[in-house]
């Protein structure tokens, strides 16, 4: 019997003619149940020892999230608080001016601010541009 001789005939587990079945993708499992969907890049066909083809799912990878870095503005009697805020939003663009005062002021009371929490090379290539610019700055790993 060819597949133009049994289209529209009833499949007897689903109530489904074979057309619903043949236009609808889908892996067998091996039980006579339907899975629909597609195949993702980390599940591979294979065959059962029924013939039917079975999705099997490969292990999903976990990235690690890399290490962040505090950037730390430490206080010095040189500059002035202008320059020092002013400074930190040329250097740091996502502080707001709010955020450079109040980076400004925590270090003027305390010694040391946090500047900014964020991945090794950005951290790195503001604290020297800060160091460049005359202020007194360090990192820290965030842990």
């Amino acid at each position: 019997m060819t597949f133009a001789n049994i289209r529209g005939l009833p499949c007897h587990n689903s109530g489904m003619s074979v057309t619903a079945l043949a236009m609808a993708p889908a892996a067998v499992i091996p039980t006579g149940t339907l899975r629909t969907g597609t195949l993702r890049a980390s599940e591979t066909p294979s065959r059962s020892p029924g013939g039917a083809a079975v999705m099997e799912k490969a292990p999903e990878r976990v990235r690690k999230l890399s290490p962040r870095y505090k950037v730390l503005l430490h206080n010095d009697p040189v500059n002035s608080m202008e320059y020092v805020v002013t400074t930190l939003r040329q250097v740091v663009p996502s502080l707001s001016e709010q955020d450079a005062i109040a980076v400004m002021l925590e270090t003027h009371n305390t010694g040391v601010g946090l500047v900014i929490v964020c991945d090794l090379e950005p951290a790195e290539f503001y604290c020297e541009t800060l160091k460049a610019k005359g202020l007194s700055s360090t990192l820290e790993p965030e842990s």
